[in-house]
């Protein structure tokens, strides 16, 4: 790498790790690097702000990205997948279906939003779907000794929640937005707020007490951040 991750715009979390925070939405975008390969969790809400992560991911890297997961269906974290060209696209099983189905949903919720009609409309045109779907784990190989475990916690916060744990000192867990640090976390016509607690559970159980826990919105927290959020999640909904 001849920049580091801060001269090319991302918050370092631990070696080969880091996110970026982008604008709006304070939603998260990760990036785990490893040796010719790299790994984008989740790709912005148009092709404008894809092709920005794009630029920024290779200026840090030196490559292109070669892998994207997704950690779930919402517009401001699937819609800028196309313009990573030739990547291999993961999600949590019965994600592409979903997707497939659901492109003028998708744009309506930008447009709602905020994005531009002919932005939200060319990105839910161009939707990319995973071609790999994590049913239970999915270890992804990154070379360089570097391996990423993908895994299916939903559903939650959506249908189709899928996490991010990044090995090392420290673990480094993307969230998606079953955690939220910027507000409450939101739970739309397809959460399953019976399921989310337990979803959390999971994800406290992948990362452990040490981790740094990459929520989908706002600032990075720990275990006891993670674990209070799953508690008034639980009572929010009446769940145990």
């Amino acid at each position: 790498m001849d920049v580091s991750w801060e001269e090319a715009g991302w918050e370092q979390l631990a070696h080969g790790v880091g996110r970026r925070r982008l604008p709006r939405w304070d939603a998260t975008v990760g990036l785990v690097a490893g040796t010719g390969r790299a790994l984008l969790i989740d790709t912005g809400s148009t092709l404008r702000e894809g092709a920005e992560l794009r630029t920024r991911a290779q200026a840090l890297l030196g490559h292109r990205v070669t892998h994207v997961a997704l950690s779930h269906s919402h517009f401001d974290h699937v819609l800028g997948t196309a313009v990573f060209s030739g990547a291999e696209v993961y999600g949590a099983a019965g994600l592409d279906e979903f997707l497939g189905r659901s492109r003028d949903a998708l744009r309506d919720s930008a447009v709602h939003h905020g994005v531009a009609a002919a932005e939200a409309a060319e990105a839910a045109d161009l939707l990319v779907a995973p071609q790999h779907t994590v049913c239970g784990d999915w270890t992804l190989d990154l070379g360089g000794g570097r391996q990423v475990l993908l895994v299916n916690v939903g559903p939650g916060h959506s249908g189709h929640d899928l996490a991010v744990l990044v090995p090392g000192s420290p673990r480094v867990v993307f969230c998606g937005d079953l955690v939220e640090e910027s507000g409450e976390p939101q739970a739309g016509a397809d959460a399953h707020p019976s399921r989310w607690p337990a979803a959390l559970d999971r994800l406290l159980a992948l990362g452990g007490e040490d981790a740094v826990y990459v929520p989908g919105h706002g600032a990075v927290v720990d275990a006891a951040f993670v674990r209070a959020q799953r508690d008034a999640l639980a009572t929010r909904f009446g769940v145990s």
